[in-house]
């Protein structure tokens, strides 16, 4: 049996939002509540960004409505931040912070580069002989964190984008005479999960459904062989809707198209243009008209078409890393493990920080069809659970209507921290 451990737990969020993370937060709040040996749930404003300025609200204080609702607002209740921890004194002031507050409980939903920060922050917490449990929640649309089956924020991501290429094509079906040629461009820097996700648009008794040519960053892209595929398109359908990841790469490894605005905090580079670059790709080789369509935060924004299963499986990834840490863990990730058997089934695991930080999980070699273009029956098998289900999103005056935190501040009690 563990040690008990008796103090406070902060949840925060970091990196691109999601659709469903906001319901791991409800997760977090939930089982917080119902645990006498935590007892002060704060949440932490803008990720680490927020932790180094004391920038505390308090989550107790806020109502059950609003925990409630959250499970269906999109975006991070929180705040988030692509802020990188580099100086010694950054670290060292986030265990401050947490002294201070007496935080004996972390919680950092985030991707690949959050949990490496969660590791950093727990080993220099050990280092200084403070007692801090600390446990990662996955969140990414990108569905490229090792160790864990599948991330929540994905199925989401994947539903909205297939009922987009759906209504799509039923537009271009209408307006193509074989002359037609449509790009979706979407996220994915590394891994084309998300792209390759948008064959479930197909139906099964339609082969020739769109998305008709599917792109991935983990194939070489050649520009030749594009425009072959488009035509052998056009010669069968009155349009060709192609769908391509924003990290589509050459084979000497170079992106085909970037935003040209440098990198991010964390040395990414950042990305964007790649539909725009195909379609003038197409229209400077083929006498057709060609557009391009650059979804961008939308696709991770759409709470008004996020998958049932997806939102359910958020929350639970943040009740089980509340009792993670209650019952003793530490510097672990909540992870999720897909049941052997039909139907679907999915429970929670932890794998180590250290085996996800910066890990990147790319698609497998043999979900992918031979054609380079098309996902096998593996992909679909793997993916289609995902999608299942809709949440129920309450209206008002005919729009959507989201959770907004009251955001009472904890007091603050350190000095201001420097950020030069």
């Amino acid at each position: 049996m563990a040690e008990e451990l008796e103090g406070n737990c902060l949840v925060a969020q970091s990196g691109g939002p999601t659709s469903v993370i906001n319901a791991s937060v409800a997760g977090v709040v939930t089982e917080a509540l119902n645990n006498p040996c935590i007892e002060e749930i704060y949440g932490g404003l803008n990720g680490v960004l927020g932790i180094l300025k004391e920038d505390l609200i308090d989550l107790a204080e806020e109502s059950q409505q609003n925990i409630r609702g959250l499970s269906h607002t999109p975006a991070s209740a929180l705040g988030t931040c692509r802020f990188k921890l580099k100086r010694d004194e950054d670290f060292q002031r986030i265990v401050d912070v947490f002294e201070a507050h007496n935080i004996r409980y972390f919680f950092y939903a985030g991707g690949n580069d959050s949990q490496d920060t969660a590791d950093k922050i727990s080993q220099l917490a050990q280092e200084r002989d403070y007692k801090l449990r600390v446990i990662g929640i996955p969140k990414t649309i990108d569905n490229d964190l090792v160790t864990t089956d599948h991330c929540p924020g994905y199925g989401s991501v994947v539903k909205y984008i297939s009922t987009v290429v759906r209504e799509m094509a039923l537009d271009h079906e209408a307006m193509g005479q074989h002359d037609l040629v449509s790009i979706v461009e979407v996220m994915g820097r590394n891994a084309g999960w998300i792209a390759a996700g948008a064959t479930l648009a197909k139906r099964r008794e339609n082969p020739n459904d769109a998305p008709h040519l599917i792109y991935l960053p983990e194939l070489p892209f050649s520009r030749q062989k594009f425009i072959e595929d488009v035509q052998e398109v056009l010669k069968k359908n009155r349009y060709c809707l192609v769908v391509v990841g924003e990290g589509l790469r050459d084979k000497d490894g170079n992106y085909v198209a970037n935003s040209g605005s440098g990198k991010d905090a964390f040395g990414h580079a950042q990305l964007g243009g790649v539909g725009e670059a195909l379609a003038n790709l197409v229209e400077e080789n083929l006498a057709v008209k060609a557009r391009s369509c650059k979804l961008g935060t939308g696709q991770r924004a759409a709470a008004h078409c996020s998958s049932q299963t997806d939102n359910e499986e958020a929350f639970m990834a943040g009740q089980a890393a509340v009792r993670a840490a209650i019952e003793g863990e530490t510097d672990k990730m909540v992870i999720l493990v897909r049941g052997e058997d039909e139907p679907y089934s999915c429970e929670t695991g932890l794998a180590p920080l250290s085996e996800i930080a910066n890990g990147v999980k790319e698609i497998p070699k043999d979900w992918i069809s031979e054609d380079g273009v098309s996902m096998t029956a593996k992909f679909i098998k793997y993916a289609q659970p995902l999608i299942l289900g809709e949440v129920s999103v309450p209206h008002e005056n005919g729009l959507p209507e989201f959770s907004r935190l009251s955001k009472k501040r904890v007091r603050k009690v350190l000095d201001a921290h420097s950020f030069e």
